[in-house]
């Protein structure tokens, strides 16, 4: 799916944050043009609209006067080469049906999954990302746009969020003469 260099600022910006929530939005936009990318992403099915939770950004309300904010989709983390937020808040609709009411609070345990880095899937571009910055050599940026047709932004984007924030990763770079800022996972 092809995106403007301002979508995928948006869109990169919205997969790095908790919840994948697309508000508020960073890009220097002016008068109506937030609107029309916004749209522009709903219509494409990167993002939807969800019920805004109290203290949530609220992109519209609906008929009702019910506060809606914007979240991207699964679709949105695959058009960017990253694995979707599974961990995001799907509001009340989407929680258990089991009563809690008569089980303990407890914190969340390594064993249940706390601080556990994610997991990346096999022959995606995200595993192809991680084997080029495995290499000793690493991979710089021009290099890995060559390798995806990736924008700058979108490459940047995808280290801090996908690999370092989500996955987990250590990711060290350095400036190398004739290869330019160069990105290697510390192993």
């Amino acid at each position: 799916m092809l995106l403007s260099d301002i979508q995928a600022v948006i869109l990169s910006t919205a997969c790095a944050r908790e919840g994948g929530f697309l508000l508020p939005v960073t890009a220097a936009l002016k008068g109506g043009a937030v609107n029309m990318v916004l749209n522009s992403l709903i219509k494409k099915e990167l993002a939807e609209e969800i019920l805004a939770e109290p203290g949530t950004p609220v992109w519209r309300k609906d008929e009702d006067g019910t506060p809606l904010t914007l979240r991207v989709t699964p679709a949105a983390y695959a058009a960017l080469g990253m694995v979707a937020d599974t961990g995001a808040d799907s509001g009340p609709e989407e929680e258990p049906a089991t009563d809690m009411a008569d089980q303990p609070e407890t914190a969340p345990t390594e064993a249940d999954g706390a601080n556990t880095p994610r997991k990346t899937r096999q022959g995606t571009k995200q595993e192809a990302l991680i084997t080029m910055l495995k290499r000793p050599e690493g991979a710089s940026i021009d290099e890995i746009a060559a390798e995806f047709g990736w924008a700058n932004h979108t490459i940047r984007g995808a280290i801090a969020g996908a690999l370092k924030k989500k996955l987990g990763l250590t990711i060290t770079s350095e400036k190398l003469s004739g290869r330019g800022r160069t990105y290697r996972i510390a192993e």
